[in-house]
């Protein structure tokens, strides 16, 4: 929705618009989950949801949607008796979601935009098949749900699922039973997620980091490696991340824009580079903020920060020796402790095994 908002906004008050919305894809399917595409109530066609192959298909099934304001779903791939019609000859497949929006079936847009132009994170959920309610919206933010699926349960259900994706900037589809129940079949739930991904900024250019952000990238982050050693911080060693930088960490660190959202782990357990780029992270909002090494490394790591100025309410925010206690030894295994206690910091879990605890598995969801 977001490449034709400005479009949509300008329908919306005008006789409104159908909205297409690709919401699965398979194999070679040319545009990606959340590609949008509209028919006005002046007959016209703005984006694009296959570039080009179903467009003309979909601006019939547009037109049917504004007449009736009933939501369609349908389902395009190749077959032997339309490939060249309505089929996609890419040999790609994907489902689109046809809807009506207007102030009547989408009274949350305004707020979905304001919260898009300003970058705010917001998640929209919209139920796009199913026994019932297809077409019912719910609008999340971090401290805001708008609407409803139809029911409290479903309602806490997908509002705990989409704070996760909206946290990891993806968007996709979700099946639930009929009453929102996980693992279930027969509902499904698109969500798409507008927020830009979170930053993860990796201080030291090492084979542990390295793991680290092939984990961080699963999660969803934009993973940024910095360290002022050029032999050793390249993209050749780093490919999975999003940039390497050749530069002091805590220098660099100083030119970012740094949010509640962004992650620093310091992996270098150096003191000339991580003392100086702790106290730099320390200076910042940073959600998480952790430190490689040992206890004896942390606790001399401590005294140096201190007589650098650092206070104790600065260091009781340092994660220290990183990660939760799994008994990780291998570069990989480390980075999957290191990313279990950064969704532990996100949403306060409590680290132990499930098995072992009580009440619901997800905080704030019904049992």
């Amino acid at each position: 929705m977001r490449e034709v908002l400005p479009e949509l906004l300008a329908a919306y008050d005008n006789g409104g618009a159908a909205m297409a919305t690709v919401v699965n894809t398979w194999r070679s399917a040319p545009r990606p989950v959340g590609a949008a595409m509209l028919v006005t109530a002046e007959q016209e066609a703005v984006g694009s949801v296959s570039g080009g192959c179903v467009e003309g298909a979909l601006f019939d099934v547009g037109i049917e949607v504004l007449a009736n304001a009933q939501p369609q779903f349908h389902h395009y791939g190749v077959s032997d008796d339309d490939a060249f019609a309505v089929g996609l000859t890419c040999g790609g497949l994907l489902d689109v979601f046809v809807e009506s929006v207007t102030p009547e079936s989408w009274p949350e847009l305004p707020f979905v935009a304001e919260q898009i132009e300003a970058q705010k994170p917001v998640a929209v959920a919209t139920i796009v098949k199913g026994p019932h309610l297809v077409g019912n919206h719910i609008v999340i933010t971090p401290d805001t749900t708008l609407g409803s699926l139809g029911t409290e349960r479903l309602d806490d259900t997908v509002r705990e699922d989409a704070l996760g994706m909206l946290a990891g900037g993806r968007t996709a589809t979700i099946e639930y039973g009929p009453e929102g129940e996980r693992l279930g079949e027969g509902l499904q739930v698109f969500v798409a997620s507008y927020a830009p991904p979170a930053d993860m900024f990796v201080f030291g250019a090492i084979d542990f980091s390295a793991a680290l952000v092939r984990v961080a990238k699963i999660l969803g982050y934009r993973v940024t490696v910095c360290d002022a050693r050029p032999v050793f911080a390249t993209k050749k060693r780093f490919p999975d991340a999003d940039e390497v930088v050749v530069d002091w960490p805590h220098r660099w660190l100083e030119q970012q824009e740094v949010s509640e959202r962004t992650v620093i782990a310091v992996l270098t357990h150096d003191p000339k580079f991580d003392v100086p780029a702790i106290k730099a992270a320390l200076k910042t909002n940073a959600g998480y903020i952790g430190a490689m090494g040992s206890r004896k490394t942390h606790n001399d790591r401590t005294v140096r920060l201190i007589e650098a100025g650092v206070t104790d309410a600065e260091l009781a925010r340092i994660q220290s020796p990183i990660g939760l206690d799994i008994g990780a030894r291998t570069p990989e295994e480390t980075a999957i402790s290191i990313c279990a206690e950064i969704v532990q910091n996100r949403w306060g879990g409590s680290g132990m095994k499930l098995a072992s605890t009580e009440g619901p598995i997800h905080p704030g969801a019904p049992r």
